[in-house]
């Protein structure tokens, strides 16, 4: 699945611009009585910048340091997501969200280089 999405990086970038964009959007909605912490919060936040983070990397990988630009792209989206929260009435920034958007990015990192050996060794 790796190699169709690295043969076809047109479709990573788009696949990373639609996740973008959901994610922009669903920062910018207003949740008046909206609790800081909820498990549905928390699977969002960790799913949407997993695929972001692995589509990322598919459409920028060769080699190791656009691997590591890659996440760092995520990350620094992933904190630019919860500035953009504090111009947006009833968010906040949340230190909380961006440790959970980083678990979701590294564990795509670990996961997409997990599966580049294994191809790699087949």
């Amino acid at each position: 699945m790796i190699e169709f999405f690295e043969k076809r990086k047109w479709l990573s970038w788009i696949i990373v611009f639609l996740i973008a964009s959901l994610i922009f959007y669903l920062s910018s909605l207003s949740f008046k009585g909206y609790h800081v912490f909820s498990l549905n919060s928390v699977f969002y936040h960790f799913l949407a910048f997993f695929w972001f983070a692995f589509f990322l990397i598919a459409a920028l990988l060769k080699g190791r340091k656009r691997f590591l630009a890659a996440v760092l792209i995520a990350l620094a989206y992933a904190v630019s997501d919860e500035f953009h929260q504090l111009f947006v009435p009833f968010r906040n920034f949340s230190i909380s969200d961006i440790l959970t958007d980083s678990a979701g990015i590294f564990l795509a990192g670990f996961a997409y280089a997990l599966s580049l050996q294994y191809s790699n060794n087949s």
